[in-house]
């Protein structure tokens, strides 16, 4: 393991709880600093369940997860998740308004050294032909991609080192898929140390735009390039 890298994966696998099959099976991967991963494949590949073992939110039965060339385990594993971040397809937004929502993360211990940036924020919105205006508007009557947009911005105003995004786009038409895509770029390009993203993705041509690399993965296998 190199200094650029973030993340290793050494024969992670999981088994099924029901009927003991495995659902990830030997994955070996690395994620390097600034690289952008794309992970392709039919429904029931294992995609979003690897991005949630890789999250550390589903058990692993089989080989570990290195981060910084420590194993993710125990006590790391908050600190873990203050760094890598994963993100629903759907995202799961309180009532109140956007700002509130945005605010919100720094009230949590993980958070508390860090503080709301109203400015970076806003000035997020207008790259992205936006105004401030958002800001007030209650989370119920966003749109979906308005949704998507107001989650992106509550995980990348905490410098992640890697974003996990499980089909972010899935269910937005492509206008919103495109300010998605643009809002991930401009913070790659940002970011101060070179964040990472792993996106998963039904649409091999969006793969080919958001990633350096793209993975195919089959029943719980990554099968290459």
């Amino acid at each position: 393991m190199n200094n650029s890298d973030l993340l290793l994966c050494k024969g992670l696998s999981r088994r099924s709880r029901r009927d003991e099959r495995w659902l990830l099976s030997d994955i070996a991967l690395t994620i390097q600093r600034g690289q952008r991963i794309a992970i392709v494949g039919r429904s029931g590949a294992g995609k979003s369940l690897l991005l949630r073992a890789l999250a550390r939110l589903d058990p692993i039965d089989r080989g570990e997860l290195l981060w910084h060339g420590m194993p993710v385990v125990g006590h790391r594993v908050p600190e873990f998740r203050r760094h890598v971040i994963y993100l629903h397809q759907r995202p799961v937004l309180a009532d109140g308004i956007v700002e509130d929502s945005l605010r919100q993360p720094f009230d949590l211990k993980a958070h508390r050294g860090q503080k709301f940036d109203r400015e970076c924020i806003v000035e997020w919105l207008e790259l992205l032909g936006r105004d401030h205006r958002l800001l007030t508007l209650q989370q119920r009557d966003l749109s979906g991609g308005e949704a998507q947009i107001v989650a992106l911005l509550r995980a990348i105003q905490l410098e992640p080192e890697v974003l996990l995004l499980d089909e972010p786009t899935a269910a937005l038409d492509a206008e919103a898929t495109l300010l998605v895509e643009r809002l991930l770029q401009l913070w790659m390009d940002r970011h101060r140390a070179g964040g990472s993203t792993i996106w998963v993705s039904h649409d091999a041509q969006q793969a080919a735009r958001v990633s350096d690399h793209v993975i195919k993965m089959d029943q719980g296998r990554l099968s290459g390039d």
